[in-house]
């Protein structure tokens, strides 16, 4: 399974934009099933309905939520960034957690936001 992360979606969801192309071009040749979490809807939602978009695509994904489990295993990834001195966002721990207890990979053009989470056992789709 492939998680795509929001930035990728931003792509996916741009018309115009030959980097949404490529990036959904490349899930449909991977032949594994897609999914966003609840952290990804949310971050797509804010941004689609502030600027007035059509949302009907993106409630369609299959969405997975965050857990307890998540919830405890993204604490140790953020304390583990910040005792290395590596400033992580909050919501990308909360995804990478999601994802790696899925057993997932995860689509994203943040690479710097989530490489060196690798450690935790974070597979990045490439």
């Amino acid at each position: 399974m492939i998680i795509v992360d929001t930035d990728v979606l931003i792509e996916i969801f741009d018309k115009g934009s030959s980097k949404g192309d490529e990036a959904l071009e490349r899930i449909l040749e991977s032949g594994e099933s897609i999914a966003i979490t609840s952290i990804n809807l949310h971050e797509i939602l804010y941004g689609l309905y502030k600027y007035a978009k059509p949302v009907e695509e993106v409630v369609q994904l299959p969405v997975l939520d965050y857990t307890k489990k998540d919830a405890a295993l993204a604490a140790r990834i953020e304390l583990d960034a910040e005792g290395k001195g590596v400033t992580i966002r909050r919501t990308d721990a909360m995804i990478a957690a999601i994802t790696i207890n899925s057993g997932a990979s995860l689509y994203t053009l943040d690479l710097k936001h989530f490489e060196p989470l690798g450690g935790f056992g974070l597979r990045l789709f490439s």
